[in-house]
């Protein structure tokens, strides 16, 4: 490591303190970089730190890594990659919560991503608005839940209703879920940034690491 707390690779500069700022190190956005670049920053990153996570990772990219990298381990639905060896920590507990089965594939970018960091976690999916009686078998554990991740999509009023039933952080994921005027999740990333119930936070659309990230911050 640098004395500046990076390392320079030419095409990317590796922050080799952010674990030690932030209690993680720096994620790996695979999107638009090439295998040979993903493979120099993985070997780098592995002299640094004992954790090491890529976000939206193609499973062919992945196949590739694994033949060198053979402990890596791929979660297919969340698309992300893992290696090392996941932390076992005794925290509150956590909760993330889809609207609908459309939404899981987000919900899982999350939900992994709060197991792996050892945080102790349990999915409630498909108790959209549309069925909110749905959500009623669950409504104890929302209530003492510490932190909840709700993933929804089209109009994603989930988030504000999950809000008005806990004391806990709501943590609000809007997804790219919908038809015509959903416009990509604009409408669900609006609606949610409008609840009316205090206590909602909003990541981007479709940004299921951030909102583990996230939960995980304050669960710890």
């Amino acid at each position: 490591m640098s004395e500046k707390g990076f390392v320079d690779l030419g095409f990317a500069r590796l922050d080799t303190l952010r674990e030690k700022r932030r209690g993680l190190p720096e994620i790996i956005y695979a999107p638009r970089k090439t295998l040979p670049q993903l493979k120099r920053i993985i070997k780098e990153f592995r002299k640094h730190t004992e954790l090491l996570f890529i976000s939206h990772l193609d499973e062919s990219f992945f196949r590739s890594l694994k033949k060198e990298f053979r402990h890596l381990k791929y979660f297919k639905e969340a698309k992300l990659a893992f290696l090392g060896k996941a932390k076992r920590v005794k925290k509150g507990k956590a909760l993330v919560i889809t609207a609908g089965t459309s939404d899981i594939k987000v919900a899982e970018e999350a939900a992994i991503f709060l197991e792996l960091t050892g945080n102790s976690l349990e999915r409630i999916y498909d108790v959209g608005v549309a069925g909110i009686h749905r959500l009623d078998p669950f409504k104890e554990k929302i209530k003492n839940a510490k932190v909840i991740v709700v993933v929804a999509g089209m109009e994603a009023a989930l988030a504000s209703i999950v809000s008005g039933l806990t004391p806990a952080a709501v943590i609000g994921v809007p997804t790219s879920v919908g038809y015509g005027a959903a416009f990509e999740g604009l409408a669900a990333l609006l609606g949610m940034l409008n609840s009316c119930s205090p206590g909602v936070a909003v990541m981007n659309i479709d940004n299921g690491l951030g909102a583990g990230y996230f939960a995980h911050l304050i669960n710890k």
